[in-house]
């Protein structure tokens, strides 16, 4: 038997452990188990290590991507060059972190662009961000990362103005406003800078059509969500849990 799962707060939003699921049974793993692990308190990480040895791998999601960093005893390059884990591989109770949002996100938009945009605005500086930052500088594309808590080249959501706008073709929303069930929230930018002109990829999968991807594509702007990108990230999880794509 095989024991996986996911661990954040909160977890209403997941399709993970519908998607892994669905996969135990295409590969008839009937012995296999995906839970939901809604841990409240960052404190209770470590106690929650200690009492759930017996599991195979996690996914971790908002907001303890950067939280795990200390109770792993090992972390691949990718994912120390990021500083935040979304993947866990457990041998005998022991913690190895992994990356996988950097290969989904890389793959999803490599997908998507037919040309990749001259300069790139990313909304937010979380785990999720850090791990889109990491792609951009891998891919050598400029950007700007906007924040409501701004530090060192980043700017504010003030600061996000029509000159800014005007010189980038790639918005990314990595942010978690507009997800489920908080639909009626969007990143405070002005969505008359857009253009149709602008792709707007906004990470998040539920629900499809977040209130920003709504807007965007009222000014024309070509429009992308998180679900590939979640469907890559999961797989590449599940090649390094058991080392078979």
């Amino acid at each position: 038997m095989s024991a996986f799962g996911l661990i954040g707060t909160p977890l209403t939003h997941s399709f993970s452990k519908r998607y892994f699921e669905e996969k135990f049974k295409q590969l008839g793993l009937y012995t296999s188990t995906y839970n939901l692990f809604d841990i409240a308190l960052e404190a209770d990480l470590k106690v929650f290590k200690e009492r759930n040895t017996q599991l195979t791998g996690l996914n971790v999601t908002i907001p303890y991507k950067r939280s795990v960093l200390p109770l792993l005893e090992e972390i691949s390059d990718e994912a120390r060059a990021v500083g935040a884990v979304n993947t866990i591989k457990i041998v005998n109770g022991y913690w190895y972190g992994y990356n996988t949002d950097v290969w989904g996100f890389e793959l999803s938009l490599k997908k998507w662009l037919s040309q990749m945009p001259k300069s790139t605005v990313v909304l937010g500086n979380g785990g999720a961000s850090k791990a889109v930052q990491y792609v951009l500088n891998k891919m050598n594309l400029p950007y700007v990362v906007v924040s409501r808590n701004p530090h060192g080249s980043e700017i504010s959501y003030a600061e996000l103005n029509e000159s800014v706008m005007a010189n980038s073709q790639l918005l990314l929303n990595t942010t978690p406003l507009g997800m489920y069930p908080n639909i009626d929230k969007m990143p405070d930018v002005n969505t008359n800078l857009f253009s149709n002109k602008l792709f707007v990829y906004d990470l998040i999968y539920n629900p499809e059509e977040t209130l920003l991807l709504k807007e965007a594509k009222n000014k024309g702007c070509s429009t992308k969500n998180g679900l590939e990108m979640l469907h890559l990230q999961a797989e590449k999880s599940w090649e390094i849990w058991t080392g078979r794509e």
